[in-house]
C-alpha cells in the first residue's frame, strides 16, 4: 500500500494525446449511449407513425401502451440483470471495441426515457381524438399526471429535490398505472391490452411482494461510517445492491452489497451523505426494511475485460470491494480518502490490503486531493489493465470517465439516472 506519494510522485505523469475530433464527439457526455438509446426509443416510434400514417385509435393507444410498458419493464430488477447477464457474456477475446460497447450496458435507462416520452405523445395523440365523455376526463387526468412525472424526473429537479422526485415518481407512477387499467377497461379491450397491463402491473408490484423487515449489526467505525452487517438467509452475487428504508413509504437508498467470499449474508458501507445517511449513522437502527431483488450494477462489466483498474474516492470504496474481495478478475486499486483507517476502521483497510497488496490508497488529509485522472492512468498505464471503473461523486467520476475515454481507454462510471 502507498499511503503518500512516493520519489516517482504519482499522478504527475503526462496524459495520453486526444482522439482525433471526429471520434472524440462521440465521447461527449451528451452523446453518452444513455442519450442514444432514449433517441433511438424516439427514432423508431417516428418511423413508426411515419409507415403507418393514417393512425386509427387502437394504433394509437397499441403504440402508448407498448411504450409505456418498455419504460416500466427495463427498470425490473430481473430485466437489469438479464441485460447484464447477456452484454457480460462475450468472452475477452472478442475484439476491446465490441467489448467496449458491450460495457456500457448500464445505460439502460435510456430505454426507460424514450420509452416514458414517446408512451406519452403517443397516448395524447390518442387523447386527443377521443370524444368527450369519461374516457376523455381519464385521459386528461392521465396525461396530466404523467406530465408532472416527466417533469420532476428531469435532471434540474431530480437533483435538487431528489426525495420529492422520489416520491412523486413512486406514487404517481402508481397512480398513472391505475387510470391506465381505467382507460383500458371503458374501451372495451382485447386480451392483448390485458395481458400486457397485467404483466406491468406485476413488475411493479414485485418487488414491494419480497418486502421484509429485517436484523442488521451495525458497526461504526467513525462518526462518517457505519458497515450494516445483514445474515437473513441472502447471501447476494458480488456487484448487486440491496435497497433500504427505515420507512418503506418515503425513501429507499441503495448500497453495494459486499458478500465475504465462504461466509452467509453480507455487508453495506454507508458513509455520510446527506440528511438520511446522517441520521442513520447517528441514530443506529436494530431493524431495516429491505426489499426488492438484488440488482447487478456497473462494476459487473468488469467480467468483459482481463485486467481492470478501480479507482475510488471514499465511500466508493463500497461498491468496488465485492469485486476486488472476489478477485473474479485481476484487478488493480486506486482509492483516495481522508485517514483510511481512522475512518473505516483497521479491520476494513487490512482486508482491502490483503486482496490489494499493490494498491494505492492516498490519504486526502495528508497530501491534499490528487489528480484522479492521472493516478488512473497510470495504474492503466503500468499494470497492462483493459479498462478504468470509477466509482466517486458525480462531478469526478464523469471527469475520470469522459477524459480517459476522450484518450481512447474504456472507462465506466455511474451516471446518475434513477
Amino acid at each position: 500500500m502507498t499511503t503518500s506519494p512516493p520519489r516517482t510522485h504519482p499522478g504527475t505523469g503526462a496524459l495520453p494525446p486526444l482522439l482525433p475530433a471526429h471520434r472524440r464527439l462521440l465521447k461527449h457526455p451528451r452523446l453518452m449511449h444513455y442519450n442514444r438509446l432514449a433517441a433511438l426509443v424516439l427514432l423508431a416510434n417516428a418511423a413508426f407513425a411515419a409507415t403507418a400514417w393514417p393512425l386509427s385509435a387502437p394504433t394509437l393507444g397499441h403504440a402508448a401502451l407498448a411504450n409505456l410498458a418498455l419504460a416500466v419493464l427495463v427498470r425490473q430488477q430481473y430485466v437489469v440483470n438479464l441485460l447484464f447477464r447477456l452484454a457480460t457474456s462475450a468472452p475477452t477475446s472478442w475484439p476491446l471495441r465490441v467489448r467496449w460497447t458491450l460495457g456500457k450496458v448500464y445505460h439502460f435507462g435510456g430505454l426507460h426515457v424514450g420509452g416514458a416520452l414517446a408512451g406519452t405523445a403517443w397516448f395524447l395523440a390518442l387523447t386527443i381524438t377521443t370524444p368527450s365523455g369519461p374516457l376523455m376526463a381519464v385521459g386528461w387526468t392521465l396525461i396530466a399526471l404523467l406530465a408532472l412525472v416527466i417533469a420532476t424526473a428531469l435532471p434540474p429537479f431530480r437533483s435538487r429535490h431528489h426525495d420529492h422526485f422520489e416520491k412523486i415518481h413512486r406514487f404517481g407512477g402508481w397512480a398513472a398505472l391505475a387510470l391506465f387499467w381505467t382507460h383500458t377497461l371503458l374501451s372495451s379491450p382485447g386480451p392483448w391490452e390485458v395481458g400486457v397491463l397485467a404483466l406491468v402491473t406485476f413488475s411493479v408490484a414485485l418487488p414491494w411482494l419480497r418486502l421484509r423487515k429485517v436484523n442488521v449489526r451495525l458497526e461504526r467505525p467513525s462518526s462518517h461510517v457505519v458497515l450494516a452487517r445483514f445474515d437473513h438467509g441472502e447471501t447476494p452475487f458480488a456487484g448487486s445492491s440491496t435497497a433500504i428504508s427505515r420507512h418503506p413509504l418515503k425513501e429507499w437508498h441503495s448500497f453495494a452489497n459486499v458478500p465475504t467470499p465462504g461466509e452467509s449474508g453480507f455487508r453495506l458501507t454507508i458513509s455520510r451523505a446527506g440528511d438520511w445517511t446522517g441520521s442513520f449513522i447517528d441514530d443506529l437502527p436494530e431493524r431495516i426494511w429491505v426489499k426488492g431483488i438484488t440488482t447487478a450494477g456497473v462494476a459487473n462489466i468488469e467480467v468483459l475485460f482481463t485486467k481492470v483498474v478501480y479507482v475510488a474516492t471514499g465511500s466508493g470504496i463500497g461498491p468496488c470491494l465485492p469485486h476486488l474481495l472476489a478477485a473474479q478478475v485481476p484487478s488493480r486499486l486506486v482509492w483516495a480518502t481522508r485517514d483510511p483507517r481512522a475512518t473505516y476502521g483497521d479491520a476494513l483497510v487490512d482486508e482491502i490490503l490483503a486482496v490489494q497488496p499493490h494498491a494505492l490508497v492516498w490519504d486526502t488529509s495528508r497530501h491534499g486531493k490528487p489528480d484522479m485522472m492521472r493516478l488512473a492512468h497510470e495504474a492503466y498505464r503500468d499494470s497492462g489493465a483493459e479498462a478504468v471503473i470509477c466509482i466517486s461523486n458525480k462531478k469526478l467520476t464523469w471527469q475520470v470517465v469522459h477524459g480517459l475515454e476522450r484518450r481512447g481507454i474504456p472507462a465506466y462510471g455511474a451516471i446518475w439516472d434513477s
